[in-house]
């Protein structure tokens, strides 16, 4: 967690398709993004290089919500994506960018993320412990294999 920054590597028993769909559909995202006891809302989202997004998370516990936006700065479709975060509340400033690539193996994705820039104001062990319960959301979205009836 040096330098402000976070990094997570993840084998997931589901096809890279699927995984990068959770990073590309407004609803899946805001399913599996936000830590445990937050909830999404996605304002925006253009899923292409140059596109932007705009999304929030809203304590459920106290109702304070923070917004913060972004650009997709590189996508290839089902293997790699780089984005950029930069929170709207002014205490904390800077930009973030998160870098994702996804590995097709014969049990499903090799996953890594790497966030990087994550702002002073924030510890990166509490930014750690959020894309942990993220992560643990986002298996749970696209492991299950669910045939419709």
């Amino acid at each position: 967690m040096a330098d402000n920054s976070v990094s997570f590597h993840r084998v997931l028993k589901a096809p890279p398709e699927k995984v990068y769909r959770a990073f590309t559909t407004p609803d899946a995202l805001a399913a599996w993004f936000p830590p445990y006891g937050f909830v999404c809302t996605v304002h925006q989202m253009e899923v292409k290089e140059g596109g932007t997004y705009k999304m929030s998370f809203t304590n459920f516990s106290t109702g304070n919500s923070h917004s913060f936006g972004g650009k997709y700065l590189e996508l290839k479709p089902n293997e790699f994506l780089k984005f950029s975060d930069r929170f709207d509340d002014p205490n904390l400033p800077g930009e973030m960018v998160t870098t994702v690539w996804l590995r097709k193996l014969s049990v499903g994705t090799e996953l890594k993320i790497v966030q990087e820039g994550i702002p002073a104001a924030i510890p990166a062990e509490m930014c750690y412990l959020g894309w942990q319960d993220s992560l643990d959301k986002l298996i749970r979205l696209v492991e299950p294999e669910i045939p419709d009836a």
